[in-house]
């Protein structure tokens, strides 16, 4: 069997930035141990696979190397640049059903794709005691200075230096005990014309470190949104390649847009 197969770097306006993933269509659903394997061979952050179901509809998945995952906003953004500028060029919107309730990738202006996803609301968190400083030290910076949580563990630090130089050690025993999986670090922005800075490190999926997480700023957007009293934010996740994102918070949905780069067109054998 062959199947098709993209490479998008979402959230770049350039290949090698932004977050790579891999966009499979299928005509139907292939068994799952299936598409973990190919995700796997893949080896990126995640991997979509998408089935129509109507016009401008298709089903949509993701997978990390290691285990499907519930939302993934850099994948959704990625395959809604596959559908929009491949598959069907006549489209202005497409629409995704998904474990997290329907999601829409359209096209925006000055080349941007603009995406709707969940809104995930933050709540203050109480970590264990001494939590802090053992998360300080496996990031390789001071503790940070308060927690939240939505549907990762949030930390927030003072000073958005402390996010660029973080240096990712052994998260696992912070992590574990909140039952979480992933961690969004954040600082407000050092500079123009970013509101917010974060990275967003992981667990147990095949994926340390996240370069551009769109999930995690489903949680990021309502939260910077509240504290500097702006509904529309710049933001930067600040990784090794690093991504830009324009952020809104709409209430029960945040909106994300940003451009996406086509990195590989390609087939695949199995």
């Amino acid at each position: 069997m062959k199947l098709r197969l993209w490479q998008v770097d979402a959230f770049a306006s350039r290949p090698f930035a932004g977050n790579p993933a891999a966009v499979v269509p299928l005509d139907e659903w292939l068994p799952d141990a299936t598409l973990q394997a190919i995700a796997n061979e893949n080896n990126l952050s995640e991997t979509a696979y998408l089935v129509p179901q109507g016009p401008g509809q298709y089903a949509l998945r993701w997978f990390t190397p290691q285990a499907e995952v519930p939302l993934c906003g850099h994948a959704t953004l990625a395959t809604g640049w596959v559908v929009l500028n491949e598959l069907d060029r006549n489209l202005d919107v497409v629409r995704f059903a998904t474990k997290s309730g329907e999601l829409t990738v359209e096209r925006g202006q000055n080349g941007l794709l603009r995406m709707a996803l969940p809104s995930d609301q933050a709540a203050p968190f109480a970590a264990a005691e001494g939590a802090a400083e053992m998360l300080g030290r496996a990031l390789g910076v001071p503790p940070p200075a308060e927690f939240f949580m939505g549907r990762y563990l949030g930390a927030v630090w003072e000073d958005a230096s402390d996010i660029r130089r973080m240096t990712l050690g052994d998260i696992a025993p912070v992590l574990r005990p909140t039952g979480t999986w992933g961690l969004v670090v954040t600082a407000p922005g050092d500079s123009t014309p970013y509101d917010f800075v974060s990275r967003f490190f992981t667990i147990d999926h095949g994926v340390p470190e996240d370069p551009v997480c769109g999930s995690a700023h489903c949680l990021l957007t309502p939260f910077w949104a509240k504290r500097l009293g702006k509904s529309t934010l710049r933001a930067y996740q600040a990784s090794p390649r690093g991504g830009d994102l324009l952020c809104t918070d709409e209430g029960e949905r945040v909106i994300l847009s940003g451009p996406c780069a086509l990195y590989m067109r390609a087939e695949i054998t199995i």
